[in-house]
C-alpha cells in the first residue's frame, strides 16, 4: 500500500450546495489546481500532508476526502471482496477506532447503513487476519473516518481526512436562535466582495455569526486555529510536526493592525450576550462593537462599506404583517441612513423581500439548510444614480 501522507491521489473537497464557487476561490488562492468543479465540491490532486493544509485553511468546505481506490461493485458481496484486498493494516492502527460514512445509490440495497456494515466488515476482517486484533468501530467521527461513494456499479473508497465537518468553525458554543452555518456565513460575505478594510455593519446580528466571520476574514484568521482534532491524526504515518508547522504559519499570517470597524446590533440583549461569548471564544470580541438597539438605531460610520441583514424569513407560505413592516423598515433604513454603502439582505422569503422597496442590483443563490434563499444586493447611492456616472 502506498504511504498516503506523501503520495498524491485524487482528492474531493465537499461543501454544501451553492457554496462551490466560494470553495473554488479559496482552493485556488491556496495555490492548488482544480481538476473539476461541481455543485457540491471540487476535485484536485494532493497528498494527505497537503490535505492537512487544506483542512486548516478552508472556511467554506465540509470534508476533505482522499481516494484510496475505485472499483466496480454490482452488489454488497463484490463491494466486500474489493475492500478486503486493501491493506487496511497499513492505514488504520489495529488498536484504533474507525467509523464509516457513505453516499450510496445502488439497486441491490435499500439502506446505506447496510453498505456501511459491509465496509466495516471488510476492514475489520482484513486487520484481524493480518494482526490478530480487531479495531473498534462506532458512529463517532472523532478518529479514523472512511467514506464510501457508491453509484450504481462504481465504487470509490476514501479516507475522510476531516472527520467532524469543517463547515462549523469551532467557536460557536452558544448557537442562539436559528443560527446561520459558519461556512454559509463566510460564503455570503465573500459574495459581497467586501475588502476587509471598510466598515462591516450587521444589524439583527442574532448569535453574531456574520459579524464574527467578517472579523475572521479581516484578520485572515483561519478556522484551523480553533480545532485540535482531525481524522488525519489517527491514520498510520501521521507526522504531528506537519500539523503544528501549518498552525504556526496560520498564526503568523493573522493580521493584528489596521482592522476595520465591525458593528453588530440586535434588539435582544440575550442575543448580544450570546454573540459576545461566541466572539470571545473566536478571539475577535475586541474587533466588534456590539449594540443592543432596534436595527434602525445601529451606528453607521460615515466611511462607506457593507451592511448586511439576515432578518427572520417567516413562514414560506403566508406573510406576517409584522415581518412585512420590518422588511419595509429595512429598505427605508438602508436608503436613508446607509448612503454610499452596498446593502445586502439574506432571506428565504421572496414575498417579504418585495417589501424592502428597493431594486436589487444582484441576486446570489444559496441554501440555508434545505431552504432556497437569496442574498440580495442593493446599491445605496449617495445622491441620484445619475450622479454616479
Amino acid at each position: 500500500m502506498k504511504e498516503v501522507f506523501n503520495t498524491a491521489s485524487k482528492v474531493i473537497i465537499t461543501c454544501n450546495k451553492r457554496l462551490s464557487p466560494y470553495l473554488q476561490e479559496e482552493v485556488t488562492a491556496l495555490g492548488y489546481e482544480i481538476k473539476r468543479a461541481f455543485n457540491t465540491g471540487v476535485e484536485l490532486h494532493a497528498s494527505i500532508n497537503e490535505c492537512i493544509r487544506l483542512n486548516l485553511n478552508l472556511r467554506t468546505a465540509s470534508q476533505v476526502l482522499y481516494e484510496l481506490g475505485s472499483f466496480r461493485a454490482n452488489d454488497p458481496k463484490e463491494l466486500y471482496d474489493a475492500l478486503v484486498k486493501i491493506e487496511w493494516e497499513t492505514i488504520i492502527p489495529f488498536d484504533g477506532y474507525f467509523t464509516v460514512t457513505s453516499n450510496v445509490h445502488n439497486d441491490t440495497i435499500t439502506t446505506p447503513l447496510f453498505a456501511n456494515v459491509k465496509v466495516k466488515d471488510a476492514i475489520v476482517d482484513r486487520i484481524k487476519d493480518k494482526k490478530g486484533v480487531r479495531p473498534d468501530t462506532g458512529p463517532d467521527a472523532h478518529k479514523c473516518v472512511i467514506h464510501l461513494h457508491w453509484m450504481e456499479d462504481r465504487a470509490e473508497i476514501f479516507l475522510d481526512t476531516s472527520g467532524e465537518t469543517l463547515a462549523k468553525h469551532g467557536y460557536r458554543k452558544h448557537p442562539g436562535k436559528a443560527p446561520m452555518l459558519e461556512a454559509l456565513a463566510t460564503s455570503t460575505i465573500m459574495a459581497t466582495k467586501w475588502d476587509g478594510k471598510s466598515p462591516f455593519i450587521n444589524p439583527m446580528c442574532g448569535s453574531g455569526t456574520l459579524a464574527i466571520e467578517a472579523a475572521l476574514l479581516a484578520q485572515k484568521r483561519m478556522p484551523g486555529l480553533y480545532r485540535m482534532n482531525y481524522s488525519f491524526m489517527h491514520f498510520i504515518g501521521y507526522d504531528e510536526e506537519v500539523f503544528f508547522q501549518e498552525r504556526r504559519l496560520l498564526k503568523d499570517k493573522t493580521e493584528k493592525t489596521n482592522l476595520p470597524p465591525i458593528i453588530a446590533s440586535d434588539i435582544s440583549k440575550e442575543a448580544i450576550e450570546i454573540a459576545k461569548i461566541n466572539a470571545q471564544t473566536a478571539g475577535v470580541e475586541h474587533l466588534i462593537t456590539f449594540e443592543v438597539c432596534d436595527f434602525a438605531d445601529t451606528t453607521v460610520p460615515a466611511e462607506p462599506g457593507v451592511i448586511m441583514f439576515n432578518p427572520e424569513y417567516g413562514e414560506r407560505l403566508g406573510v406576517h404583517s409584522k415581518l412585512e413592516l420590518t422588511y419595509k423598515r429595512v429598505g427605508d433604513f438602508m436608503k436613508q441612513e446607509c448612503k454610499g454603502y452596498r446593502g445586502y439582505v439574506f432571506t428565504g422569503n421572496p414575498d417579504l423581500a418585495k417589501k424592502i422597496g428597493l431594486k436589487a442590483s444582484r441576486r446570489f443563490e444559496f441554501f440555508n439548510g434545505k431552504l432556497d434563499c437569496r442574498l440580495l444586493q442593493y446599491e445605496l447611492y449617495d445622491g441620484t444614480k445619475e450622479d454616479q456616472k
